[in-house]
């Protein structure tokens, strides 16, 4: 009996060691970031230099560590609007809002100095406030990959300050006015971003 008292005894006090540990370390952390959008405009439609225009955007993600190494991000922004061009011609706009979704891992999540990370994932862009001459349109989804890799610094034990650089996959599908398909404007944009991270 005393040596299973003395055993519940010892998991308790282990515990009760670990716990403010935990408590201190969430697995929720917040980023806001001031992102270059810079598009690969692809273009395989008939329309001569198709291109959507390059931007600053604000971005901001949630994340959600699992263990210290691996963690989902989830990538928000608002609608954005776009110049759609032919060359030096501007043809009319469009808004799109592309969250993304990536599974990442943390190299050094421990380190005090830097904090290097790759991930992996999805895009869904939805196209909206499409307002293009009335022979073109554009199909008002798309899916695609999405790859990142950035580095955190800290400055203290929750704020840190981010570097990230992704590339992801987005096609405008364009179409006639009947709704044949024209071909494919591949935005694929590069996406180059700094901010602030706070660790709850």
């Amino acid at each position: 009996m005393n040596k299973t008292l003395r055993a519940v005894a010892i998991a308790a006090l282990s515990v009760a060691a670990l716990t403010p540990a935990m408590a201190q370390e969430s697995p929720w952390q917040v980023r806001v970031r001031a992102v270059n959008l810079d598009p690969a405009n692809k273009n395989s439609t008939p329309v001569a230099d198709l291109a959507v225009n390059a931007k600053l955007i604000p971005e901001v993600d949630i994340s959600y560590f699992f263990t210290p190494n691996i963690a989902a991000e989830l990538i928000l922004t608002y609608p954005q609007k776009h110049n759609v061009k032919s060359g030096d011609t501007v043809l009319g706009s469009l808004r799109h809002l592309p969250p993304t979704l990536t599974v990442q891992y943390h190299f050094m999540p421990n380190d005090t100095a830097i904090r290097p990370y790759v991930g992996a994932g999805v895009n869904y862009t939805n196209f909206s406030s499409v307002n293009l001459p009335g022979d073109l349109n554009v199909k008002r989804s798309s899916f695609g990959w999405a790859v990142q890799a950035g580095l955190d610094v800290p400055l203290t034990k929750q704020w840190s300050l981010n570097f990230d650089v992704k590339k992801v996959q987005i096609h405008a599908d364009v179409k006639d006015a009947t709704g044949a398909g024209l071909g494919t404007l591949k935005v694929d944009p590069l996406l180059i971003g700094v901010g602030l991270g706070y660790r709850f």
